[in-house]
């Protein structure tokens, strides 16, 4: 019904590009394999058979506390205990969790989705939101171009053929299309800016300190990038860019772990100036690590240089808290 031939070739080409990045987003969050735990976070078979006849207390938490007292973890369960998945004989690393449905341990699992069959956890938190973007724009942009003629429908300006129902029905579905995606795409939005998870939303995350329900928040910024990378030119594409290996996340946390190594002298600006935040001396993945040297470079101790199992440094970092 458009006759303005321009008019027509700039809706074919929206219309097109969005439900091309609609089934490529849609399509990489349903076949993303979900990613588990490293080898370093299982326990060995001696560990397995000390920890089957140790009795559940304080001589079971000691043998998981010898297990993973070199592993780049800082939570803990509701009571303090190392957090650690019987199903999967492994301890947990942060913001790991147990999938009842897929009968296994996610790496920053945010949710099982029945809408794409599959686990929403690091290896497709992305795609999810992408999807979710696409999906309600494509959506938005059905209900605009249709909204001329569901409103000629009710003023009896189309011709009186069934094709009328069909602009009805069409108008409708992606009304409401939107406004569900619409308030699901900013509740999501809202968890990336504040660098949580569905799971963190409704049970924050337990340090050794406590309960702090923005631990692993860093701003907005890198809050923004951990998810969707350094590469402004990957943000828009359903293409694997976030940071990390999911195993290990940088951390906020104001109080120092009494069980961490004390910090190196040379590193105590920290504790002259409250607005820097101390973090934890344990190891962390290079291109997480990365995320704090951009504003404030973190400063690695030469005179200490320890391995953990991973064969990382063990840095001692500090970071100046984003206003």
């Amino acid at each position: 019904s458009m006759e303005n031939i321009g008019e027509q070739v700039v809706c074919l080409m929206a219309y097109h590009l969005l439900f091309a990045m609609f089934v490529w987003s849609y399509w990489k969050t349903i076949f993303t394999l979900p990613m588990n735990p490293s080898k370093e976070f299982h326990l060995s078979y001696a560990e397995k058979e000390l920890l089957e006849r140790e009795p559940r207390g304080e001589a079971h938490q000691e043998v998981l506390r010898r297990a993973a007292k070199d592993l780049p973890i800082y939570t803990r369960t509701m009571s303090g205990a190392i957090r650690y998945c019987d199903r999967c004989q492994l301890v947990k690393p942060d913001r790991c969790h147990h999938c009842s449905v897929c009968d296994k341990c996610i790496l920053k699992m945010d949710h099982h989705c029945p809408w794409v069959n599959n686990c929403v956890g690091f290896s497709n938190y992305k795609f999810f939101l992408l999807f979710l973007a696409y999906s309600l724009l494509y959506c938005l942009f059905i209900a605009a171009t249709d909204l001329q003629y569901f409103i000629k429908f009710w003023t009896n300006g189309l011709p009186d053929t069934q094709a009328k129902f069909h602009i009805m029905f069409l108008f409708f579905a992606a009304a409401m299309f939107s406004v569900s995606l619409s308030s699901l795409f900013g509740y999501h939005c809202w968890l990336v800016s504040k660098n949580k998870s569905t799971l963190e939303a409704f049970r924050s995350p337990v340090f050794r300190h406590g309960t702090d329900k923005n631990g692993f928040s860093l701003g907005f910024s890198k809050n923004m990038r951990q998810v969707f990378g350094d590469e402004k030119k990957y943000w828009l594409l359903p293409i694997f860019s976030s940071l990390g290996d999911g195993c290990s996340f940088p951390t906020c946390l104001v109080n120092q772990d009494p069980e961490q190594p004390a910090t190196p002298a040379g590193l105590n600006s920290t504790a002259k100036n409250p607005e820097n935040h101390q973090f934890p001396a344990k190891p962390l993945r290079e291109s997480q690590s990365h995320l704090l040297t951009d504003s404030q470079p973190w400063t690695d101790s030469s005179t200490n240089p320890g391995k953990g199992k991973a064969g990382m440094s063990n840095p001692a970092l500090t970071m100046e808290n984003e206003t």
